[in-house]
Parts: C-alpha cells; sequence; structure tokens
C-alpha cells in the first residue's frame, strides 16, 4: 500500500511580505475506519493517516489531529501569513506508523 499513497501539494511560488496565502494539500490514502467487514465478516483493521504537521522554516504552523471519519484521501487547505521565504515540510503519519513527507519552497519578496 505504500506505493500508492502520494502526497499532493498546491503552495504558491512567491508571494509579498506579510501576504496571507492558502495552502492546499491531498494525501492519497485508503482511510479505513475499523468499522467495515471484509467479504469474510471480519473487520477490516483501522488503518488511517491520522496526523499532519505542517512547518514552515522549522517552525510549526500546523499539527491536525485525523480521527476515522475523516474520507480517503484527505484533503486540508489553510491560510498562512509570511514574512520570509522559506520552505514548507508536510509529514502525515498513519496509524502503522508509516509517513510520508513532502515540501514545497516559497520566495517571498
Amino acid at each position: 500500500m505504500a506505493d500508492d499513497i502520494k502526497p499532493r501539494l498546491r503552495v504558491p511560488a512567491s508571494a509579498k511580505k506579510g501576504e496571507v496565502i492558502e495552502i492546499k494539500t491531498l494525501i492519497t490514502h485508503p482511510m479505513e475506519t475499523g468499522q467495515r467487514k471484509d467479504a469474510d465478516g471480519k473487520l477490516v483493521p483501522r488503518l488511517i493517516v491520522n496526523s499532519l504537521v505542517v512547518t514552515y522554516n522549522g517552525k510549526p504552523v500546523l499539527n491536525a489531529k485525523l480521527e476515522p471519519a475523516v474520507s480517503a484521501n484527505p484533503y486540508l487547505a489553510f491560510f498562512l501569513k509570511v514574512e520570509e521565504s522559506g520552505t514548507l515540510k508536510f509529514t502525515w503519519t498513519d496509524d502503522d506508523k508509516q509517513s510520508w513527507s513532502a515540501e514545497s519552497k516559497i520566495e517571498v519578496a
């Protein structure tokens, strides 16, 4: 399954100092809630992305805890005020402690 999981980011490449920008992210993940039964009637174990941590130049800007009610391929959007050029780093972690990271640079003028 790990090969199928792909984080996607939509981050502006540039912004003006003090501008509030919108950040969008989506990760492909099946988000199994643990409540569904398989063909044999056994519960399929829970396996969800349970956290997303975002940092900007190493400083935390978002720490989201996700629950089983979040759909497959979770999409999140948030706003960030940028004061300096830097790198946004996104790290998703699931119940099996697998994690995926992606980065995007923003040039502030």
